[in-house]
């Protein structure tokens, strides 16, 4: 026993220890407190973590409405390919009947025949009609540059007044529905003529 505790007793001791545990729970509640966290900053996360969620759902709704829109606009615009291509048979048919048909007989001008033409004519054009209005249109690329996305080279014509690769005579009418080729053309494309100068070339003969 020291001599402050003589001298201040047991109660003073007492006192001092009753001192010490209070300042040690105080320190150990401070630290208890320094470690939860705060029910603000909680709430303000999973705010913060909902939010994030909601927009990537938001985002994920909006792309699949435009897909199932751009889907169903498909649907509309390219289900009837199928009929169209076998239609389009249908149509060349037509064509060669009345291309089997003799200029003579043609210029004979017997009544029978010319109404016959008339009619098979008329059924052509209201064919076509149709297909055009479900979005089929036929492709015309007699003068144009061939072009392996919409044409079939059959053959080759020496042609040197025009520029390599034209399209100089179609085979068989190509078509097309919406922005899709339903058929190529075939066509026979010039040989001979002028090529196109490419940039590249261009600037390396300078």
């Amino acid at each position: 026993m020291t001599d402050d505790t003589k001298k201040n007793g047991p109660d003073e001791a007492a006192n001092d220890l009753g001192a010490a545990a209070e300042a040690v729970n105080d320190e150990a509640g401070a630290q208890a407190a320094e470690q939860e966290p705060d029910p603000i900053d909680v709430l303000k996360t999973e705010n913060a973590d909902l939010r994030d969620r909601y927009l990537r759902l938001a985002a994920e709704m909006d792309n699949l409405r435009r897909r199932t829109e751009r889907d169903v606009k498909d649907a509309k615009s390219y289900a009837i390919a199928g009929f169209a291509r076998d239609m389009l048979g249908v149509s060349d048919n037509l064509r060669r009947a009345l291309d089997a048909i003799p200029a003579e007989a043609k210029e004979a001008g017997e009544a029978g025949l010319l109404a016959l033409i008339e009619g098979v004519e008329l059924t052509e054009r209201s064919m076509h009609a149709a297909m055009e209005r479900h979005g089929v249109k036929k492709l015309e690329p007699e003068g144009q540059k061939f072009d392996p996305n919409f044409h079939q080279a059959m053959f080759e014509i020496p042609n040197t007044e025009v520029p390599n690769n034209t399209v100089l005579q179609v085979v068989q009418a190509g078509y097309v529905i919406g922005e899709r080729m339903l058929r190529p053309a075939m066509v026979g494309v010039s040989k001979g003529g002028p090529k196109v100068v490419a940039a590249e070339t261009t600037e390396e003969a300078k």
